[in-house]
């Protein structure tokens, strides 16, 4: 009976601690990369009753839901994003909700370890905005026409052309296509700037059909801002009809494409594509890529932790693989969405009633030890 009265005892124990887990877990069910925990029961030898020999991380995915914040991700699929600290310590958590730091630093929001990237060699690096910040000048050195001009027309223009200088600074050309011959068609070329000095002059010809020729076709101006700038004038290709045309009873009608240049830009949009690579945004036509995300995966995820919040430690954490997202059995990248906890409340609740049971069946057998004990000091009196 004494016996029973511990078993029990040991059993009131367990349970309570199997609640907390419970508790933690819904707690816990929107933090985002959670990963719930279960609590296991053991024998204890002798069958001296029950006691909690550990708990398991759940490592079911948990659902990926949209925040708009370009610098919060989720990983759909296996992984988890790597953090160093200061120490240069590595963690490793599936909460992606990250904020770029005062240094332009990629970094945790709770934590502020940095977020580490991967570089072309494999190595991991820290995730630094701060180059990608603002998008250097670029000076333009190419303008591709197209359109139409007809033969014998005289005063075809092609006005308001804007090219960049080295400098960022936007200057406006303006060109003329005078008639010079109709069989086949010519024409005369000006090339002028804003300040109306002539950069380049020329003749192009084209065949019989109006598709251009190769006859001044490209044409190459130079202009000196401050340095000499080259820019070549491309009038299309030449036997096809994908820039310029000297096409009769079809108006006059010329267009152009200025193919680079830019001033200073600022970065107006950032994401992070499927495979972790950061996607800036400076204007309509600068586009470009920074770095990309490192994710590491482990061989047993069930005898992970979360410690420190979301962090994942455990002895587990020394036979890590690192990778990028989307290559091989890492998973892809979901930008601007959080990854929320994969605890089920349906579950916890079926939990707590099991719990619940045991913990009154204990508690039960206390009490019938207890009487049992009673009855027999009683009858003990009694004799």
């Amino acid at each position: 009976m004494f016996q029973a009265l511990f078993n029990s005892l040991s059993g009131l124990f367990s349970f309570s601690k199997s609640l907390s887990t419970v508790s933690d877990n819904i707690s816990n069910m929107n933090t985002p990369g959670f990963r719930g925990s279960d609590s296991f029961f053991s024998n204890v030898n002798g069958n001296r009753g029950s006691r909690i020999a550990g708990d398991g991380l759940r490592v079911k995915e948990g659902d990926i839901r949209q925040t708009g914040n370009p610098t919060d991700v989720a990983i759909d699929g296996d992984g988890y994003f790597v953090l160093k600290d200061k120490e240069g310590n590595l963690y490793y958590t599936r909460a992606g909700q990250f904020r770029f730091d005062d240094n332009g630093m990629l970094v945790d929001t709770v934590n502020q370890y940095q977020v580490m990237g991967m570089d072309s060699t494999g190595a991991l690096v820290p995730i630094n905005f701060s180059t990608y910040q603002m998008l250097p000048a670029a000076a333009t050195t190419g303008v591709h026409f197209t359109g139409n001009l007809a033969p014998g027309s005289t005063g075809a223009n092609a006005n308001s052309i804007t090219v960049y200088d080295a400098n960022g600074t936007a200057h406006t050309l303006s060109a003329t296509f005078t008639s010079k011959t109709t069989a086949p068609p010519s024409f005369d070329v000006v090339i002028k700037d804003e300040t109306g000095a002539t950069l380049g002059s020329g003749t192009i010809a084209f065949a019989a059909d109006g598709t251009p020729t190769a006859t001044g076709n490209p044409m190459t101006v130079t202009a000196n801002w401050g340095a000499a700038q080259t820019i070549k004038l491309n009038f299309g290709t030449p036997g096809a009809l994908d820039g310029l045309k000297a096409l009769s009873g079809m108006a006059s009608t010329v267009t152009t494409k200025v193919d680079d240049g830019h001033p200073v830009l600022g970065v107006t949009g950032m994401s992070f594509d499927e495979k972790g690579v950061l996607q800036l945004t400076y204007s309509q036509t600068e586009k470009r890529q920074g770095p990309q995300l490192a994710l590491a995966i482990f061989p047993n995820e069930e005898s992970l932790h979360l410690s420190g919040g979301r962090l994942i430690s455990g002895s587990a954490v020394a036979d890590k693989e690192f990778g990028r997202p989307g290559e091989g059995r890492f998973g892809r990248i979901a930008g601007g969405s959080l990854e929320m906890s994969n605890v089920d409340l349906t579950q916890e609740f079926a939990d707590m009633i099991i719990i619940q049971r045991g913990y009154q069946a204990s508690s039960r057998v206390m009490t019938v030890s207890n009487e049992m004990l009673d009855q027999l000091y009683n009858s003990i009196r009694g004799g």
